[in-house]
């Protein structure tokens, strides 16, 4: 099995493709930053089980070898111009587990997730982004990513806090209390 940092650059090489590559009327921000992508996505990926990471890692190869760019599905289902992808049950369950994540850290530190340019950290409504995403996963990727969750919410962690440590981190911030303050 490779090394979690080489399943995580693998995956980023892949979606950072196929999100240059979506489609639009004209380019977005965040694609004219590809850094900015790298830098979150990638922090999303550090806070992931290598078990999960493997599972998305096959996908995105389906996906590649099927011609199909899961951005761009993610993106369509966004913007409801395409139907559901997946009815899987787990997926409900994950977006109302993250979405209190997300929540909490908004109470904590509200201007961490203020949608600056500068973090990468994009406004579209949390709910609809990760449903959109994970709809784009198979069954055996979102399996994997349920009980990640899962496990990470009996221990009591925050996956969300978790990854904006990494992000303000890799900013330069020593923390997020510090970021909250910096950016207020």
């Amino acid at each position: 099995m490779p090394k979690k940092s080489d399943s995580i650059e693998s995956i980023l090489k892949i979606e950072l493709e196929m999100f240059l590559s979506v489609p639009a009327a004209q380019p977005a921000r965040c694609q004219e930053s590809p850094g900015a992508f790298r830098l979150t996505r990638g922090s999303v990926f550090e806070t992931w089980s290598e078990e999960t990471l493997s599972a998305y890692l096959e996908d995105l190869t389906e996906a590649v070898a099927a011609g199909r760019n899961l951005m761009t599905e993610k993106y369509a289902r966004m913007d409801n111009l395409i139907p559901c992808l997946n009815l899987n049950s787990k997926i409900d369950a994950i977006v109302k587990i993250e979405t209190e994540w997300q929540k909490d850290v908004q109470r904590k530190y509200p201007y961490v997730l203020s949608g600056t340019p500068a973090t990468g950290i994009c406004k579209a409504e949390f709910g609809v982004y990760l449903r959109s995403e994970l709809e784009t996963y198979s069954d055996k990727t979102i399996a994997s990513y349920f009980c990640h969750v899962l496990n990470a919410k009996d221990r009591g962690n925050n996956l969300a806090e978790e990854k904006y440590i990494r992000i303000f981190q890799k900013l330069g911030y020593s923390s997020l209390k510090q970021a909250n303050l910096d950016l207020r």
